[in-house]
C-alpha cells in the first residue's frame, strides 16, 4: 500500500460527513465546510445533518451541484446571509449589557428573558397560531429541492416522528423545506411540522446527528463528526439556565453517544464473517470541534448577528485547520478520535 501521504497527493479520498444541530451556531459548521471544501484531496460522499446540519447540508448540496466546490461555498455563504437579514427585525437581539460587555448571549434582552419563560407554560400553538417560520422561505429561495434528488452527494436529514417518538432518516428525494424545518422544531418553540400525516419535531432527540446511513449506505469508511454541542463540561451547572442550557445539550448528545459506543463495542469483538458488524467496527471516526463553544450557551443559538456568524465562521475554518494539521495522515488509516473513551461508565 502507498504511504498515506502519497495516496493523499493522488486519489482523491472518499469521507463523510456528520454535523450536528445547534441553531445558529450551525455557522461554526459553516466555517468547517468551507475550509473542507477547500481539500481537493477529500471528497464528501455523504451528509448527515440535523437541525442547522441538515440546512448546512442541503444548502452544501445545492451549491455543489450548480459548480462544484465553489459553488457549495457561495451557497453556504448566501443561506447564511439571508438568515442573518431576516432576523435583522427580530425583537430578540442581545440586551445592552451584553454588548457593553461584548457577549454574544441573549442572557439580559427582556424579550428574550420572557419568551424563554412563556415557552415554559405556553404552547407555541398559541403564541404563534398560524405556523410561521421565516426559514420557509429562506430554504426554499435557497435550494432546488427537486434538484437535490440528482445530487451526487448523499444527503440523510433525521427529524423526531411524534407519534412514534422514533427517528426517520429523509434522503435526497424526500427533502423539502417542511422537512428541514421538521428537523429543527424545536417543540417549545414551534409548532410540530406535518409530513405525510404525521407530526414531526427536532431530530436531535433521535440522533444529533445519525450515524447508521453513513455506515449502512456508503463506500467510505472515514466519518469527520463536526460537534457543535459539548460533551464534557467542567462542574456542574448551578443557575437555572445553565441546568436547562446542559438538559439540552445531554438529551442531543445522548443517541450519538450511544451510536459511538456501539462502534467501540464492535470493533473489539466483531466478527469478520458478520459483514453489518464489521463495517460499523471498520468505521473510521474524527471529530472536529471547538473549546470556544463551551462559553456559549442557549441563548446565543438565536442569535442571528452577522458579526457573531461570522465570528463562528472563521472559528469553524480555524477547527478544521487545526484537524487537519493534526490528523490529515490519519484519514484513511485510523480513527482519529478515540472510541474507546466512550466506553466508560458502561
Amino acid at each position: 500500500m502507498a504511504p498515506a501521504r502519497d495516496r493523499l497527493d493522488s486519489d482523491p479520498l472518499l469521507i463523510d460527513l456528520a454535523l450536528q444541530g445547534g441553531g445558529a451556531h450551525g455557522a461554526f459548521t459553516w466555517g468547517v465546510l468551507d475550509r473542507l471544501l477547500e481539500e481537493r484531496q477529500l471528497e464528501i460522499e455523504a451528509i448527515s445533518g440535523t437541525s442547522a446540519g441538515a440546512m448546512n447540508a442541503a444548502v452544501l448540496a445545492h451549491g455543489y451541484c450548480q459548480n462544484g466546490p465553489a459553488g457549495a461555498k457561495a451557497a453556504l455563504e448566501g443561506f447564511w446571509r439571508q438568515v442573518s437579514d431576516a432576523a435583522r427585525f427580530s425583537p430578540f437581539r442581545r440586551g445592552p449589557l451584553d454588548v457593553l460587555l461584548g457577549r454574544w448571549s441573549l442572557d439580559h434582552s427582556p424579550l428574550f428573558a420572557a419568551m424563554d419563560m412563556m415557552a415554559r407554560v405556553v404552547s407555541p400553538y398559541d403564541l404563534n397560531p398560524a405556523g410561521a417560520n421565516p426559514l420557509r422561505a429562506i430554504l426554499a429561495d435557497t435550494v432546488d429541492f427537486p434538484g437535490l434528488a440528482r445530487s451526487p452527494i448523499k444527503l440523510f436529514v433525521t427529524a423526531t416522528n411524534v407519534r412514534s417518538g422514533r427517528g426517520r432518516v429523509f434522503r435526497n428525494a424526500d427533502l423539502s423545506p417542511d422537512v428541514l424545518l421538521a428537523s429543527a422544531c424545536l417543540p417549545t418553540l414551534f409548532q410540530a411540522v406535518m409530513i405525510e400525516g404525521d407530526a414531526y419535531w427536532d431530530g436531535g432527540y433521535a440522533g444529533n446527528p445519525t450515524m447508521t446511513p453513513l455506515i449502512r449506505d456508503c463506500e467510505s469508511q472515514d466519518t469527520l463528526l463536526v460537534q457543535i454541542n459539548p460533551i464534557e463540561r467542567p462542574g456542574p451547572p448551578t443557575s437555572a439556565r445553565e441546568i436547562t442550557n446542559r438538559l439540552n445539550e445531554v438529551s442531543f448528545n445522548a443517541v450519538l453517544m450511544k451510536e459511538l459506543r456501539m462502534m467501540a463495542l464492535l470493533g473489539r469483538v466483531a466478527s469478520p464473517t458478520d459483514e453489518e458488524g464489521a463495517r460499523w467496527a471498520g468505521m473510521r471516526i474524527h471529530r472536529i470541534s471547538s473549546a470556544m463553544m463551551l462559553d456559549l450557551g442557549y441563548s446565543s443559538k438565536l442569535n442571528a448577528e452577522w458579526p457573531f456568524l461570522v465570528m463562528l465562521r472563521d472559528e469553524g475554518r480555524r477547527a478544521a485547520s487545526e484537524f487537519l494539521d493534526r490528523h490529515r495522515l490519519d484519514l484513511g488509516q485510523r480513527s482519529s478520535l478515540d472510541l474507546d473513551a466512550f466506553l466508560h461508565g458502561i
